[in-house]
């Protein structure tokens, strides 16, 4: 299953809860990770801006991008304006239509209140995990 995690969902998982339990996911290879080139960049910058720059888990995490572990890289996503509320969101709706994503996971309220676009799903964190529940047996997602 290939998602777009926004930015807020993926800074919020270095404090616990369900956005780790999301991230968690991706880094036990549940689910593929579709990044653009606009949405790293924030990633990065909003770490270091909130002063995680020097924790571990971050180095884990940018060599894990550098490895493309269950990730999918775009550099070209159409140009979509879908998000009123916040245009700068559109860059994540921009990618998961890029890469054929099925999922956007995100915290945000201007993202979140389109609810769906182009039949990928526009969910919380509680609500991906809600409903993606890992089967027991072989921990793959339904």
């Amino acid at each position: 299953m290939k998602v777009v995690i926004d930015t807020n969902v993926f800074v919020s998982s270095f404090f616990g809860g369900n956005p780790r339990k999301v991230i968690d996911f991706w880094k036990k290879g549940k689910v593929i990770l579709c990044l653009s080139k606009d949405i790293l960049e924030e990633y990065v910058d909003v770490l270091q801006r909130i002063g995680l720059k020097e924790e571990n888990e971050i180095e884990e995490l940018l060599s894990l991008f550098a490895k493309g572990f269950n990730i999918l890289f775009t550099t070209k996503t159409p140009k979509i304006k879908v998000v009123k509320d916040d245009p700068e969101d559109d860059k994540f709706i921009e990618c998961a239509v890029a890469l054929k994503a099925e999922i956007i996971i995100t915290g945000d309220k201007a993202l979140g209140i389109i609810g769906e676009y182009m039949e990928i799903k526009i969910l919380t964190p509680q609500q991906f995990l809600k409903t993606y529940k890992p089967h027991r047996n072989n921990d793959a997602i339904r």
